[in-house]
């Protein structure tokens, strides 16, 4: 790493003040940490926040998304500034504070809101500089990071479900569709209410944002449907209003799963790798979540991606 996590967290901490007295000369002061992990830390004081990006985020592929949140203000939150700045080595850049979705209250979820972005996302025209859309590569890592944990139980379901992914799933080829703007990274966290409360639902985070498969924007909820995780309900709603906006990741009719199943298979043995990694970093059990995905990991192993696209036609 290029600087200790004391100084950037400190160092951040700052420069969250410095923007937001920038904004706000009255500013009623108030600080927090929102993140702090290896892939980005988040702070915030009143009302704006500041984000170090992960170390390998490079200005010029930043900046790209940077300026399409900026473009797509319904959409994205846009940043109070589309250039990153550089603090101990890491790209930082400031943003206006939005409400974030109450994990306590999982009926009140936005699912609907949700949906409604995503398709107007990927509806979007995206220009031809924009980088690829780095789900796949997340995903990759997820499973690197496992491979590296040590042994348990877990570790080869989890492998041999992810060895039955096409090579574009897995990073090790070019995605086969990189006309779309997508996300990357689509779950719950990644949506806030701005102006704070009262407005409208926004799209955040834009690391992994970029052109790509739009399906993979929807496999998250996808996957937790198919885990048991997400009830039918929500997911209906999910997927409803993402058809009634017009979304073009899946057919608007009809069976939804031919353009799904290798994204929602990827974002489950994603899933499944970290709860695992983290599990053997504790030294303690997988707990029932972490186990339904290995789980499911288990079964999609035995069909191989392919046939369950063939029995869906």
């Amino acid at each position: 790493m290029n600087s200790a996590p004391g100084p950037l967290l400190a160092g951040l901490t700052a420069r969250a003040r410095a923007a937001a007295h920038a904004r706000t000369p009255a500013c009623p002061c108030g600080a927090a940490t929102l993140a702090d992990r290896p892939d980005g830390t988040v702070v915030r004081h009143a009302d704006t926040v500041a984000k170090a990006h992960p170390l390998d985020a490079t200005p010029a592929e930043l900046t790209s998304r940077l300026t399409v949140a900026a473009r797509h203000p319904g959409i994205l939150l846009p940043p109070l500034d589309p250039t990153p700045v550089d603090l101990h080595g890491r790209l930082v850049t400031f943003w206006p504070y939005g409400t974030p979705v109450d994990p306590d209250d999982p009926d009140a979820a936005p699912w609907e809101a949700a949906a409604a972005l995503l398709a107007r996302l990927h509806r979007s025209p995206a220009s031809k500089d924009l980088p690829v859309m780095r789900g796949p590569a997340k995903a990759a890592r997820a499973v690197a990071r496992l491979r590296e944990a040590g042994p348990h139980p877990a570790v080869a379901p989890v492998l041999r479900a992810w060895a039955t992914l096409p090579l574009w799933a897995r990073a090790e080829a070019p995605m086969p569709h990189t006309g779309t703007l997508c996300h990357g990274d689509l779950h719950l966290g990644q949506l806030v209410r701005h102006p704070a409360a009262d407005g409208p639902w926004l799209l955040i985070d834009v690391d992994d944002l970029g052109v790509g498969v739009p399906a993979w924007d929807l496999a998250r909820p996808a996957a937790w449907y198919a885990c048991g995780l997400l009830p039918p309900g929500a997911w209906t709603r999910f997927l409803t209003a993402y058809r009634e906006a017009g979304g073009p990741a899946v057919p608007a009719e009809g069976d939804p799963w031919p353009a799904l199943d290798v994204p929602a298979r990827a974002l489950t043995a994603q899933t499944a790798a970290r709860a695992v990694a983290k599990a053997v970093a504790a030294g303690r059990p997988l707990d029932e979540v972490e186990q339904s995905v290995v789980d499911a990991c288990d079964r999609m192993a035995a069909v191989p991606p392919q046939l369950v696209q063939e029995y869906a036609k």
